[in-house]
């Protein structure tokens, strides 16, 4: 009945789907680095070995493609340029949740390591403390 409220998906252009596919493609790779200035606006996508940096400015709904031999900078739909950060912002989280997974599992096998230690400095102080009292009571006994 409100069939007519619902948003449509956007459908994009044949260079949006490019731009889209250059760009998904690009974040697949380990390799590709991600910054951003948020604050600005600004994100940034770049890989050395393929000679190739996306700059997106989203303040301006801006795409800038760069290789070696060419490069181009174009407005899109703002929609547009709002999937493509989607996109780029959820890799540069779950690169990111790499991370703090790899910190956290580092710090878990150092605090392990490090109760280990404890357990075992404690479990051989208390045995030389039972050896150095069942000497004295060796030694008293003897006395008697």
């Amino acid at each position: 009945m409100f069939s007519f409220f619902r948003k449509k998906p956007k459908v994009y252009s044949k260079i949006e789907n490019h731009i889209f596919g250059i760009i998904t493609e690009l974040l697949k790779l380990s390799v590709t680095d991600i910054n951003c200035d948020e604050l600005g606006g600004k994100y940034y996508l770049s890989n050395e070995e393929q000679h190739f940096r996306v700059t997106i400015f989203s303040n301006d709904a801006v795409i800038r493609l760069t290789n070696t031999r060419d490069s181009v900078a174009e407005k899109y739909d703002k929609i547009f340029v709002d999937d493509v950060l989607k996109a780029v912002k959820e890799e540069k989280h779950r690169r990111m949740e790499l991370v703090c997974d790899s910190i956290t599992s580092s710090i878990e096998k150092m605090a392990e390591r490090l109760h280990n230690t404890l357990i075992e400095s404690n479990e051989q102080t208390d045995h030389m403390i039972w050896l150095v009292e069942a000497s004295k009571y060796n030694k008293s006994k003897r006395a008697n």
